[in-house]
């Protein structure tokens, strides 16, 4: 009976391997040659998947859907990502909301980052080496390849162990058997171990190229690694998660540090949205109390403040409910250190609504959105502050100028349905959620938002084109969909007749 379940499961691999590398060229005249991590999975099917373990995390309530938060590490991301010659892929970037020290690549161009993580870099280069290397795993398809390989082994190690099953039946010896079998598996483990290593030093040796050619410093990475070693070292310390999942030796360590030092660097200053973002993920991850507790520390040390941390202490007040204070803080900062920036306008904006200074406030933003025009954060916090002022069709239009040329996220598209549903704009409101709904990875709800809208009424000839050509899009999709998990079953069940 054994033999039968294993030699099933070895045709059954088999033919499922054989069908994901035939459906590459079905639908293609020409034979698509690809790469060899192709063979198993396709970029679609990447994206499908790093899409759904996204969706998952943001369902949890894991993503930091953080405004300002998203648009930093996004727009650092991409920054490097522009240094990868035929990505053939968007890349989107996120923070998890994980104390713990650590980063992953996801399949499909999916970047995460634990909140931990970024708290504990000490500068942006060392951010933006972390973001580097797994965005390396990504170029180089690592994701794909160990499917591949794992495939392989799977394969190999399901033989090794019939084979060892045979050994003992024709032996009569059970012991046979199962060193046969632990032997098998040890090997296949092993294998997968010294895959995952190749992959390391591979994306250490790409990510360093793509730091130093995005303007960084490239000793960032060696920096990064070796403060972390430190820190894991220390007496009763736990080791970070980042060494856990991305095992640094002393040779890589060193290696990295080598191929720094033959890079001519050309590096450019760090921006000064780093020490914002830093501190403001270190308060939105924890306690009012905990956030003022960790600047009096600061201070008692005789320390000062830097912008930054006066920045994350404002917020703490916020969040603490001291609305003057933190105004007073922001006020102070906006005027002596760095007036302009988006991002300490965006915090003043809110710090006066929240003390009741709504004109005040309302007139921060229209002159912050003078200098920065359609910077994402502003324009959020701006049409936030519109409908709490009962000025939701104002703020509709805001989001619409710059959500037409900037990509939101599920959360940014669920703030303009909110704001056009405000504004009495019904079809709009159904619209948008429905498009929150196709960037959350639900595509039959989708559907029925967008019926919805195509009910509302007086809607413009315009509107409902749209509403209809998208909603045909959702069918269609749907439709083939359905008919690959035909597809699927049908393979399944003729394996299973074998």
């Amino acid at each position: 009976m054994m033999l039968r379940i294993l030699l099933t499961l070895l045709v059954a691999a088999s033919l499922t391997f054989g069908t994901v590398a035939g459906a590459q060229s079905a639908g293609n005249d020409l034979p698509d040659i690809g790469s060899p991590a192709d063979a198993t999975i396709t970029r679609s099917d990447e994206y499908q998947i790093g899409r759904m373990i996204v969706r998952g995390l943001r369902e949890q309530g894991q993503i930091l859907d953080d405004p300002e938060v998203n648009d930093y590490v996004q727009t650092l991301g991409s920054r490097i990502v522009a240094q990868a010659q035929d990505v053939g892929q968007p890349f989107q970037f996120f923070v998890v909301r994980d104390p713990s020290i650590n980063a992953f690549a996801l399949p499909g161009g999916f970047v995460g980052v634990n909140a931990g993580l970024l708290t504990a870099t000490a500068n942006e280069a060392q951010l933006a080496s972390v973001l580097a290397h797994e965005i390396a795993h990504v170029t180089q398809r690592h994701i794909a390849r160990s499917v591949r390989a794992q495939g392989r082994q799977s394969l190999a190690s399901a033989a090794a162990i019939l084979a060892a099953i045979l050994i003992g039946a024709t032996t009569g010896s059970a012991d046979a058997a199962q060193a046969g079998i632990a032997i098998a598996q040890g090997t296949a483990l092993q294998q997968r171990i010294n895959f995952t290593r190749a992959n390391e030093y591979e994306a250490d040796r790409i990510g360093i190229g793509f730091l130093a050619a995005a303007g960084f410093d490239p000793f960032a990475m060696p920096d990064f690694f070796e403060t972390l070693g430190r820190r894991s070292g220390l007496a009763g310390s736990v080791v970070p998660e980042f060494l856990q999942t991305h095992p640094v030796t002393s040779n890589r360590i060193a290696e990295s540090r080598d191929r720094a030092g033959k890079i001519v660097r050309h590096v450019q200053p760090e921006s000064p949205a780093y020490q914002y973002v830093r501190e403001r993920v270190r308060v939105l991850g924890a306690s009012p109390e905990t956030d003022l507790r960790h600047y009096y520390a600061t201070l008692r040390e005789g320390r000062p403040l830097t912008p930054g941390q006066q920045y994350g202490e404002a917020l703490a007040r916020l969040r603490a409910g001291e609305r003057d204070a933190a105004a007073g803080t922001l006020i102070e900062l906006s005027a002596a250190r760095d007036q302009g920036s988006p991002m300490l306008e965006a915090a003043l904006g809110q710090a006066l609504m929240a003390a009741g200074r709504q004109e005040q406030a309302l007139e921060t933003f229209r002159k912050a959105l003078t200098i920065a025009p359609r910077n994402v954060p502003l324009s959020v916090r701006y049409a936030e502050a519109l409908m709490q002022t009962g000025q939701a069709k104002q703020a509709h239009a805001v989001l619409l100028d710059v959500f037409n040329n900037v990509a939101p996220t599920p959360e940014q598209i669920r703030l303009t349905a909110l704001a056009a549903s405000s504004a009495g704009d019904t079809g709009d409101a159904y619209y948008y959620m429905s498009e929150y709904h196709i960037a959350s990875g639900d595509l039959p709800l989708a559907g029925k938002q967008l019926e919805l809208a195509l009910a509302a009424p007086d809607l413009t000839p315009v509107q409902r084109a749209r509403f209809s050509a998208r909603l045909k899009e959702i069918r269609d999709v749907l439709a083939e969909n359905a008919r690959g998990r035909w597809r699927s079953r049908e393979a399944a069940g003729d394996a299973g007749m074998m």
